[in-house]
């Protein structure tokens, strides 16, 4: 299990990938070469912005349970965007409980906490509460960062195999660094609760 800390929001975990991987040198790299057809959907090479967003999407669950890129817990999703101009962002929601709020409707169910087993219990985890007599009110933030085009790389190659399997890495690896250098952010919206 990664070791995520307030500065974490988002792992790769290369020992895992190796180690789980049957017969191939990576267990992404098998999960690359299974969804190839989202990098060459139109017979052309992607564009830097969508190999990154292609290679995130193929990182992390629900194609790869557990991803290559682990998610912090008490996230609901770390995922990319890709803007109408083909500038990519990362999309980042945050689920925020009701003392967050400056006013909110009265008597309303707000998200609970999860007792889950197989999560870090270090990090508060929320659900929605189950359905009762009243509304619930569960607010989520999504907190859109822009991604620099510097970080975005042309692969190399769309063949499966070693090389595209490294380009993808590298992608998603600048990705995830970007996003932990912004964990602050999240931190502001929660007051750093855990």
């Amino acid at each position: 299990m990664p070791d995520f800390n307030a500065d974490t929001l988002a792992v790769t975990d290369d020992d895992h990938d190796r180690s789980h991987a049957s017969g191939n040198h990576s267990r992404y790299g098998a999960h690359l070469a299974q969804h190839l057809h989202l990098l060459n959907d139109d017979g052309e090479p992607p564009r830097p912005v969508d190999f990154a967003a292609i290679a995130w999407l193929v990182a992390t669950g629900p194609i790869m349970a557990p991803g290559y890129v682990r998610i912090r817990p008490d996230l609901h999703a770390l995922t990319t965007f890709v803007a109408d101009d083909h500038r990519l962002a990362l999309r980042i929601a945050v689920p925020l409980r009701h003392h967050t709020l400056t006013r909110r409707p009265t008597r309303t169910l707000d998200w609970e906490r999860q007792h889950n087993p197989w999560h870090d219990q270090r990090w508060a985890c929320f659900d929605g509460p189950e359905l009762a007599d009243r509304p619930a009110l569960l607010v989520t933030a999504d907190l859109l960062i822009p991604v620099p085009d510097r970080l975005l790389i042309t692969p190399t190659t769309t063949r499966p195999g070693t090389t595209l399997t490294r380009d993808a890495k590298a992608a998603v690896r600048a990705l995830a660094g970007y996003a932990n250098a912004h964990a602050h952010l999240v931190a502001d919206l929660t007051g750093g609760a855990r």
